[in-house]
């Protein structure tokens, strides 16, 4: 992160709410922004998985993004979004209040994420983003699942095809 902080890089993010903070997840692992819909609940799945959907035919899995992060749980208003990521062979959507841009911001802008940062995990976060007066905290997508969780997501998607 050093040699692209010094040369300057770019990075663009999708930028979302959950509760009062914002948040970042780089633009190359979303794959589409959609409306909140009911998700179909599954038996045996971990506590911060909504249910699956269908999209145009794949069902994926939806993460409640409050959940994930023991973050108090409101409810969802005509603003939520699900965010379809991909990481690796894995697609899933994540639920969030409301999605609001997407940014371009300078790696000299990227902080390393300090220890306590806010109120999520910080093995979740890659930096901290200034941005004019705002700080955006800048989400890891590999690190929002742990192998075994992925093992899990990836049972739900067989079990419901």
């Amino acid at each position: 992160m050093e040699e692209q902080r010094a040369a300057g890089t770019e990075f663009q993010f999708v930028v979302f709410k959950l509760g009062n903070e914002e948040y970042g997840v780089p633009i190359t692992q979303v794959k589409e922004i959609n409306r909140l819909t009911t998700t179909t609940k599954v038996p045996r799945s971990p506590a911060f998985v909504e249910g699956i959907i269908n999209l145009r035919g794949q069902i994926i899995p939806i993460i409640d993004m409050k959940k994930r992060f023991d973050l108090p749980l409101t409810e969802y208003t005509g603003e939520a979004r699900i965010i379809v990521i991909q990481v690796g062979d894995h697609t899933f959507g994540v639920e969030v209040d409301s999605v609001s841009e997407v940014l371009r911001i300078n790696s000299g802008n990227i902080e390393p994420a300090p220890h306590i940062v806010c109120s999520i995990d910080a093995r979740y976060i890659t930096g901290v983003a200034k941005v004019g007066d705002r700080l955006l905290i800048l989400l890891d997508l590999d690190k929002l699942l742990s192998d075994e969780e992925k093992a899990q997501l990836h049972e739900l998607n067989e079990e419901s095809a």
